[in-house]
């Protein structure tokens, strides 16, 4: 076979390489496939963070090391659950989410792996080698003399069985030693697993030691030990993190000495290694690489890519806004756990408050997941397990689905919710943690701004001084409470009473932020512009379910906002495109 050369655009200085004597490999995501069971088992185990006492333990946002970990950190800690990003592009491992997640707090990731275990136990089972042809490539590093080791963070437990049953059980004689996370007695990026590995192999960990993983982790793993760095880029990251730390070696020293995108590439760096010291006269190996390496396999395919919400060309047809309205839960501020355990706790009353007999038809539902919300509630008088997990649907848009435009059924649940909500309510946080000085920027660029909400006056106020010890109070001109009106959201009542309180006539260049169908509904009867503020993520084939924009549910937004620096940033677009006109 000819001599191949990997086909990346990172380039391998072969004369800094030592040889290897050993090749060690993280498991998942690097030889083996388990991402249905191990995501199944991080959306199970997330919404225990608050039974676990982790949610208090989560990274502040501030203290994160990169963007990227600050916005998982913010999404975890409001809806218990991974970005959908992450679930779609299905790249990310548990470790690395854990350590994004709990930084330095051994104790929490600990804490969280253990959960994960227990929550793993009830999916694991399904297995398969992440590329094709990984038998025979790590076959074949075996005949050249080099050493083959697993170290993982997979417990004991589930290597054992997946050994077992991956690739019909072929590969139990494959390794020469496998240290899992309970042998050691940290988890990786303690690199306990690779010293570990190549003391049972009657080595030390050095750069004749490769380690070969797929995540940053992984690599600051290998880098503890000081053994080479390998990164398998079998996910095919578009926007890699190696593009950053190769760039900075000096600030980044965990840097891979070495990338790959397939076990193909790896044996052509192999051979590359083995050439370039021939070359120097010395000879490498029990065998040449290109006589014992197979027919080249092809790589992994990528992750489908996740549709991300694009009606952002509607800003140009935006009216510049003059008073900007906002929904107050889960737009300006986070209040998900009491809101939660209220709707918990009211539900159990339909029976005895005349409800259970007015929630509507499946027939009159908007979709079948409402339909199944619906009968869930029927049955089994609570909501939706789904629906808890998710944490994405305000109270507000439960009692619409379940009972459409039975007002008097809305206002009896609304009654409802208030009086459990009392138990519960308290903690307040900011959604973004910008969104004060968004705020004031709005104020200072001559825009007027209130609050319209659902939610009773008297939370509202309570709530409005414990945000950010009380320094909210003066940023609104209007706040228009749910009981301020006869009709609450999605009525239009609100928003027309607000326009009153500021003396301003109701038109498109009022504007209303919210993150709720009916927030959009609300927008769209008044006649202000409707911004839906996508809080929680969701994609664009969501998006347009849950605004079909057909005969029957014609209200859409007129614009989709992911985060508030989008937000801010097409505001400053529509005040000056009016301002060159």
């Amino acid at each position: 076979m000819s001599e191949a050369s990997p086909e990346h655009h990172y380039k391998t200085d072969y004369s800094s390489l030592t040889p290897p004597k050993i090749l060690l490999f993280d498991w998942h995501g690097t030889l083996v496939d388990t991402l249905d069971a191990m995501y199944s088992a991080m959306e199970e185990m997330l919404p225990q963070l608050e039974t676990l006492n982790l949610v208090s333990r989560l990274t502040p946002e501030a203290e994160c090391k990169k963007d990227e970990d600050a916005k998982l950190v913010r999404y975890i800690r409001i809806f218990r659950r991974l970005h959908p990003k992450i679930l779609a592009e299905r790249r990310v491992s548990r470790t690395e989410i854990f350590n994004a997640v709990f930084a330095d707090d051994l104790d929490a990731r600990r804490i969280a792996h253990n959960a994960y275990n227990d929550c793993y136990r009830s999916h694991y089972g399904e297995v398969k080698p992440y590329q094709e042809g990984i038998f025979e490539y790590l076959s074949a590093i075996k005949l050249l003399g080099i050493k083959v080791g697993v170290a993982t963070n997979r417990s004991r437990e589930f290597l054992e069985h997946e050994l077992l049953i991956v690739d019909q059980g072929r590969w139990k004689t494959l390794f020469d030693t496998t240290v899992c996370a309970d042998d050691v007695p940290e988890y990786k990026p303690s690199p306990d697993v690779i010293v570990q590995a190549a003391s049972r192999l009657e080595a030390v960990a050095d750069e004749s030691v490769w380690y070969v993983g797929d995540s940053h982790t992984d690599m600051v793993t290998a880098y503890h030990a000081g053994v080479t760095r390998v990164f398998f880029n079998g996910a095919h990251w578009e926007e890699r993190w190696i593009d950053r730390v190769i760039a900075c070696k000096e600030q980044n020293p965990e840097a891979p000495q070495v990338v790959v995108d397939s076990f193909e590439q790896l044996m052509a760096v192999l051979a590359a290694v083995q050439q370039f010291n021939r070359d120097n006269g010395i000879s490498l190996f029990q065998d040449d690489v290109n006589s014992v390496r197979p027919l080249p396999y092809p790589p992994r395919d990528p992750p489908p890519k996740r549709i991300e919400p694009d009606w952002h060309p509607a800003v140009v047809k935006l009216a510049k806004p003059r008073f900007i309205l906002f929904d107050w839960h889960a737009t300006l501020v986070d209040t998900l756990d009491a809101m939660y355990h209220a709707v918990d706790d009211m539900i159990p009353e339909f029976e005895s408050l005349g409800l259970i007999n007015r929630l509507i038809t499946a027939d009159q539902s908007k979709s079948p997941e409402d339909a199944k919300l619906v009968d869930h509630v029927r049955h089994y008088q609570e909501l939706h397990p789904k629906v808890k997990e998710d944490r994405k649907i305000s109270r507000t848009d439960i009692f619409e689905v379940l009972f459409g435009d039975d007002q008097g059924a809305k206002q009896i649940a609304h009654k409802a919710f208030t009086h459990h909500y009392r138990n519960h309510f308290g903690t307040v946080l900011p959604f973004e943690p910008n969104v004060k000085n968004m705020l004031i920027g709005l104020r200072n660029i001559g825009l007027g701004i209130g609050v319209i909400t659902n939610r009773d006056r008297e939370f509202f106020v309570e709530e409005l001084k414990r945000v950010e010890c009380n320094s909210w109070e003066h940023l609104f001109d209007t706040d228009i409470c749910g009981d301020d009106t006869v009709k609450r959201k999605p009525h239009p009542d609100q928003i027309i009473e607000a326009c009153r309180a500021v003396n301003l006539p109701v038109s498109k260049e009022i504007w209303y932020v919210g993150d709720s169908t009916t927030d959009m509904i609300a927008a769209s009867c008044a006649g202000v512009t409707g911004v839906f503020f996508n809080g929680a993520q969701w994609d664009q084939s969501w998006l347009e379910k849950i605004f079909p924009g057909n005969e029957r549910y014609p209200h859409k937004p007129d614009v989709v906002v992911n985060d508030f620096s989008e937000f801010w940033a097409m505001v400053l677009t529509c005040m000056n495109l009016r301002r060159e006109e």
